[in-house]
């Protein structure tokens, strides 16, 4: 038996999340969303795991190209995940348009974010969403503060006073 689906929404919604954007780029294309379903999956050997939808033209070009890379998002780069969610598409060629980036065989690097480049090890549709399971080559840290996502809206992360 499953939880009630909007209970599910609901209680997901309190979760906190770091604000990624996956990029890829290759033979399938070079392309870029903004992603909170990121975690660190294990340490021997390095490897992260993202779940993008799987019906979505990131999935479909991660899977094209077999590798990603993983931007986690300094703190004030708002605008940035908006437009890696899709939310100026209608007024932008791309939605690498005036970002800084840099490229890699694996995507674009973001200025600022710290970034995990990857070789896609495994897939795995699971509902709506594809778990991607990638095997980390590389890793650039930008030792900035992340950007974080709940409830609807973008929060900073600081440490609590004791």
């Amino acid at each position: 038996m499953n939880a009630a689906r909007e209970a599910f929404i609901t209680a997901m919604r309190q979760v906190a999340a770091t604000v990624t954007v996956v990029t890829t780029d290759g033979p399938a294309g070079q392309a870029g969303a903004t992603v909170s379903a990121f975690t660190s999956l294990s340490a021997d050997p390095p490897s992260v795991l993202v779940c993008l939808k799987a019906d979505s033209s990131i999935a479909r070009a991660v899977r094209g190209n077999g590798v990603f890379c993983v931007n986690v998002l300094p703190e004030d780069a708002v605008e940035m995940a908006q437009a890696f969610a899709g939310v100026f598409d209608h007024e932008r060629d791309s939605r690498f348009q005036g970002v800084e980036f840099s490229n890699t065989e694996f995507g674009p690097i973001l200025a600022r974010a710290t970034a995990f480049t990857c070789s896609l090890n495994h897939r795995h549709v699971h509902g709506s969403h594809a778990i991607c399971i990638g095997d980390v080559t590389g890793i650039s840290n930008a030792g900035e503060k992340p950007l974080t996502y709940m409830s609807g809206s973008f929060h900073i992360v600081r440490p609590r006073q004791v």
